[in-house]
C-alpha cells in the first residue's frame, strides 16, 4: 500500500504518468499490492524514487555495456586525469577535477578503469543520482568522492552499503548472492553485489547481467572441493535513503 501525506495514493494517477511496461509502473504496482505501507510525503517524493530506480538500471546496463574491467583491490586501475589510485586499491577524487566529470569518465573511457563489484555498484548509485541532480547540485553535494566498496562512502550513499530484509524487494536495489563454500584459492568469488534489474535479472560486475540461477551455478562453480552449501541470493538488500535524496533535489530546483 502507498500512502502519501496520510492518505492511500491514487495508483492509477501515478501509474498514467509514466509509460505502459516501464519499470516505474512495475515498482509501483509492487509497492501498491504490498501489505507494507510505503508512505511517502508528497507524489512528488514517490516519483522521485521512481524515476531513481530506473536511473540506477540504466547506470547498470552502461556499466554492463562498457569496457570497464574486473579486478580485485590490489590490482585496480583508474585514469589518472582524473582520479587518485591509492594504496588500498580505491579511488580519489583528484583535487580541481569536477566530481560530475570523474564519475562521467568511468563510463566515456572505461577502459582505463579496473575495480571489483562492490565498488562497481557504488559507482552506478553516483551515475545514478548525475542522470538526476543538476551538474551543479551533484557537484555541491559530492565535493570529494573516494570509490571502494562501502568503507569510504559519501554519507549520503551510506545506506547502499548496509543490507537489511525487507519486505519487498525492488528494482533498482542492491542485493549480494553469497557464496559460504567459495575456494579459498578464488576469494574474489566469495559472493556477488548485484543491482535488481527488474524481471527477475541481476547485474553483477565481473559476472554480468543473468537471473538468479544462473548466478549461482557460477558462484557454485568456485567452490571448495568438498563444498556442501550452495550459493545463495540473501535475504537483504542495500538501497539509499530516497527520501532525503529527493528533499534535497527539490529544494534546491524550487
Amino acid at each position: 500500500m502507498i500512502i502519501i501525506a496520510g492518505q492511500p495514493a491514487n495508483i492509477a494517477d501515478i501509474s498514467s504518468e509514466f509509460p505502459a511496461n516501464s519499470v516505474e509502473r512495475d515498482i509501483v504496482n509492487i509497492l501498491a499490492s504490498s501489505e507494507q505501507k510505503y508512505q511517502y510525503d508528497s507524489v512528488n517524493q514517490l516519483k522521485f524514487e521512481l524515476i531513481m530506480r530506473r536511473e540506477i538500471i540504466n547506470a547498470a546496463n552502461a556499466l554492463y555495456e562498457s569496457d570497464l574491467n574486473f579486478k580485485v583491490f590490489r590490482k585496480t586501475t583508474c585514469n589518472p586525469a582524473y582520479w587518485n589510485r591509492k594504496n588500498d586499491g580505491g579511488f580519489e577524487l583528484k583535487e580541481g577535477v569536477k566530481p560530475s566529470d570523474a564519475i562521467n569518465d568511468i563510463f566515456i573511457n572505461s577502459s582505463l578503469y579496473g575495480t571489483e563489484c562492490a565498488t562497481a555498484m557504488v559507482i552506478v548509485y553516483y551515475k545514478a543520482l548525475l542522470s538526476i541532480y543538476p551538474e551543479e547540485l551533484f557537484n555541491q553535494q559530492f565535493k570529494t568522492i573516494y570509490l571502494m566498496n562501502w568503507h569510504n562512502i559519501d554519507p549520503l550513499l551510506k545506506e547502499i552499503g548496509m543490507m537489511k530484509q525487507e519486505k519487498d524487494y525492488l528494482p533498482g536495489d542492491r542485493r549480494y548472492f553469497a557464496n559460504p563454500d567459495v575456494n579459498p584459492l578464488t576469494p574474489e568469488w566469495q559472493g556477488e553485489n548485484v543491482i535488481d534489474m527488474n524481471h527477475g535479472l541481476y547485474y553483477g560486475h565481473g559476472l554480468g547481467k543473468y537471473n538468479a540461477e544462473t548466478i549461482i551455478s557460477e558462484l557454485n562453480n568456485n567452490r571448495k572441493e568438498d563444498a556442501d552449501d550452495s550459493a545463495y541470493l540473501m535475504d537483504s538488500a542495500g538501497r539509499p535513503n530516497f527520501k532525503n535524496l529527493s528533499n534535497i533535489y527539490y529544494r534546491a530546483i524550487s
